[in-house]
């Protein structure tokens, strides 16, 4: 079981990440491919990542003997080049020591023995590394991750100002408990820790299906990178992966039209005209899809508009 033990003064600095940091979320994608997390469905793209990866990003497989990574590397920049001057702004004895401990048992490649001098040329390969992976792994995905990160920064905000912070919490993990000031996941690997005044960053990842990451780096705020959207779905591009008429089979042909119009903002009734249906079908068809999560609902006085979430988008295949 994971305990973070919060103070009055972690609680009122939790904060949610405001954008999704890009070397956080291809951390959390590159894990999942290793560790062969998410089952089945996840299989078919963990093939594909590891068919695309380059050569250029092999070194950083270097930096993960048996699963320890160093603690510099956890930094949340809103770009790779922004997250790369953070790597590359630790102090040299941080970077020695942390090296030093993941490589305790077993030789270093030389790059790494480059590294922990801080030599720029391994630096070069530690960058060379990061953009070749991100670009192979990410960079087609990049603007779903950023609409699914803005939808969760808005769940998490209204759930804050509805029902409170404890609900919001453990609203991001079923199964969580805040238990006075000591937040459990029962599920998760057993840790405890302690924050100390230094507050929670909660970041949300759409590429690690199982379990929180804790990054918990002296001196700094803890980072939860907590998986969030359907179990074993990371993201893809291009076509789904099952043809139209097994989405019709699933969603229905007019359920499955209405996605794909909800490309577009609609009212309930242009919906209705566009499917050709009553406006209380449509209605229904909207609800549907909203409830699992393929569309969103919003209402201005009286008139009511759909539109289609990132989610929908990738069921559609668009």
């Amino acid at each position: 079981m994971l305990r973070i033990r919060f103070t009055a003064q972690d609680i009122a600095r939790i904060c949610f990440a405001p954008r999704p940091a890009p070397l956080q979320e291809l951390h959390a994608a590159l894990t999942t491919v290793v560790t062969r997390q998410g089952g089945p469905l996840s299989a078919p793209w963990r093939g594909r990542v590891l068919r695309s990866l380059p050569a250029a990003a092999e070194p950083l497989a270097d930096l993960v003997p048996a699963g320890r990574p160093p603690s510099f590397l956890d930094v949340l920049g809103d770009s790779l080049a922004d997250s790369f001057e953070q790597i590359r702004a630790t102090s040299p004895g941080v970077v020695r020591s942390e090296l030093e401990r993941i490589y305790q048992d077993v030789p270093a490649p030389a790059w790494i023995r480059r590294l922990r001098t801080h030599d720029d040329t391994a630096w070069r390969t530690l960058y060379r590394a990061q953009r070749a992976a991100y670009e192979a792994v990410l960079a087609p995905v990049w603007s779903v991750v950023q609409e699914l990160h803005r939808e969760e920064f808005t769940r998490y905000a209204l759930t804050v100002a509805e029902h409170g912070v404890a609900a919001a919490l453990t609203g991001l993990a079923p199964g969580s408990r805040l238990d006075g000031e000591v937040w459990e996941w029962p599920d998760a690997a057993a840790r405890d820790v302690r924050l100390d005044g230094r507050g929670l960053v909660l970041l949300p990842t759409f590429h690690h299906p199982a379990g929180p990451l804790l990054q918990d780096s002296p001196g700094r705020p803890a980072v939860l990178t907590y998986p969030t959207g359907p179990p074993g779905f990371p993201l893809t591009t291009g076509r789904p992966a099952v043809p139209a008429e097994a989405l019709v089979a699933v969603l229905g042909r007019t359920r499955l039209d209405a996605l794909r119009l909800l490309a577009e903002p609609h009212t309930t009734t242009s919906l209705a005209r566009a499917l050709d249906v009553s406006n209380a079908t449509a209605s229904s068809h909207a609800a549907a899809l909203r409830s699992a999560g393929m569309t969103t609902t919003t209402r201005t006085g009286r008139s009511v508009t759909h539109r289609r979430t990132a989610l929908g988008t990738l069921v559609a295949g668009a």
